[in-house]
């Protein structure tokens, strides 16, 4: 998908994973930082580094989102995000900072050089609200998909589950899919029934192929 081919107001799923599906979350402090990189590098202005967008938060910079978050997984060796752009090419420019920074406080952490993700992220256009569900699920409970411990994995699943509470650690909007569900635990049973029928497709696919 081409830069200028993402639409302001429109959904996308966005991922990517590690060159050579190497693991770039080692540590626990590794999801944690990402999670920061995830919020900070948000921003439609410049931030440089997120070390010199701390002084400037004290002085009450305000700041206006490229993309919206509405979901978002983070694997051993690679994420998952579902998106709405909401600034003229956001998920590009969001995207090329998230990439950017990380790759540069992973490099520095471990001693090392060189590129940190495969190529450029792939993405798809989310052209229904069924689809866009369909990708909640899919995203939220991507470790039951790729069958991994949810220790394992960091999602959005616990802000969905916490409903409208407003909290500081937030990220995503999340009333797109709420809104259309009578409760918390009803969306997760849905969400967690549509996992498992992604996984089990995989699995029988990957039966065929064998």
């Amino acid at each position: 998908m081409r830069k200028n081919s993402f639409v302001e107001g429109e959904y996308y799923h966005v991922f990517n994973r590690g060159v050579d599906k190497r693991i770039i979350f080692p540590k626990e402090e590794d999801f944690q930082r990402f999670l920061i990189s995830m919020k900070e590098f948000n921003d439609i202005k410049p931030i440089g580094s997120i070390y010199e967008n701390s002084f400037r938060k004290k002085k009450n910079r305000k700041s206006k989102p490229l993309i919206e978050f509405i979901a978002y997984c983070l694997n051993p060796n690679h994420y998952h995000f579902l998106l709405k752009q909401v600034a003229e090419n956001g998920i590009p420019r969001f995207m090329q900072r998230l990439g950017n920074g990380y790759t540069k406080y992973f490099n520095e952490k471990y001693k090392r050089s060189g590129v940190l993700f495969q190529s450029k992220f792939k993405s798809v256009h989310v052209k229904s609200n069924e689809q866009l569900f369909y990708l909640s699920a899919y995203v939220n409970f991507n470790y039951l998909v790729h069958g991994l411990g949810h220790r394992m994995s960091k999602s959005s699943l616990w802000e969905y589950m916490k409903g409208d509470e407003k909290s500081e650690e937030k990220i995503c909007h999340i009333k797109i899919i709420s809104a259309q569900i009578p409760n918390s635990e009803k969306y997760q049973q849905m969400a967690r029934e549509t996992a498992q029928f992604i996984a089990e497709k995989r699995r029988d696919e990957n039966v065929i192929l064998e």
